[in-house]
């Protein structure tokens, strides 16, 4: 199998951040969700892929090139939906795809019109009229609309109602059943992408926690109720994170590190990073 993304030791620095040495590899066909509070380097990551900051060690290959000297080709492959859409106030959607037909060599006029109807978008308002979730549905239009076989998108479910997220999903799910299509997908709906996702990447404070197939996940990690007394006796490298409280101690575990016969309930994916997030309490 082919890799859509590759990241080797990717590492930026800052004064009081450091985004250290995260690796991380997105088979093609396949959606990863790269999920941490604010702040943990989820932006710097997509960036770093982008070549919108320079990074301090490390390597990038996006469908098999190395993006430190990728050409036009390479780059148009990709889709992108940032955080802010970037798009002149006074465009409406139908003047956008006009600028970007001229942008994009691979530009597809019938599917970006396809796009918009889907999208529910209209054709002819100014962007400044747009609602926060109108404008991250443009830049959406626009990524999908130019042959790209991997979409990168950070936080491109902030501001939209449930109802056209999960519309959303649904284009995110036909786009990879093609099986040269893949998503990196940051955000901090985790039940979004518990819905899509194939692969999960947790950061935290710059750090990867842990980046593997979301059902393994779900498999390897569990919950227990015990005493505090009882908690003290595990392998403390099973425990993930604990919350105490009067009535004992609530824990995420590691199932093949706890004994045998000790009850274990399943763990949700925001449960999971909420725990390994504040570890233990």
């Amino acid at each position: 199998m082919t890799n859509a993304l590759e990241i080797h030791d990717l590492t930026k620095r800052y004064r009081d951040f450091t985004l250290d040495r995260v690796s991380v590899t997105l088979p093609e066909g396949c959606v990863m969700g790269l999920v941490g509070e604010n702040g943990a380097g989820k932006t710097t990551v997509i960036k770093l892929i982008l070549g919108m900051l320079r990074r301090d060690g490390g390597e990038v290959r996006v469908l098999g090139q190395d993006m430190a000297t990728a050409g036009r080709d390479a780059k148009e492959e990709i889709g992108v939906v940032l955080d802010e859409a970037g798009f002149p106030e006074c465009v409406t959607a139908l003047q956008a795809g006009k600028i970007m037909a001229a942008a994009y060599k691979n530009w597809d006029a019938r599917a970006y019109a396809d796009n918009l109807r889907k999208l529910a978008l209209p054709e002819n308002k100014a962007f400044k009229e747009f609602s926060r979730g109108m404008k991250m549905k443009l830049s959406l239009a626009v990524a999908l609309s130019h042959n790209a076989r991997l979409l990168i998108l950070d936080e491109a479910l902030n501001g939209i109602d449930p109802v056209a997220r999960d519309e959303i999903l649904d284009i995110f799910i036909d786009f990879t059943r093609d099986e040269g299509h893949s998503i990196l997908l940051s955000s901090h709906i985790v039940s979004d992408l518990e819905k899509i996702c194939d692969y999960i990447a947790f950061l935290h404070k710059g750090k990867l926690m842990l980046c593997d197939e979301k059902d393994a996940l779900l498999e390897r990690y569990g919950v227990i109720h015990v005493s505090r007394e009882q908690l003290a006796e595990l392998d403390g490298a099973a425990i993930k994170g604990s919350k105490a409280s009067p009535y004992g101690v609530e824990a995420v575990v590691e199932r093949e590190r706890i004994p045998a016969g000790m009850s274990v309930s399943p763990v949700g994916l925001e449960e999971l990073f909420v725990y390994m997030s504040r570890g233990n309490r």
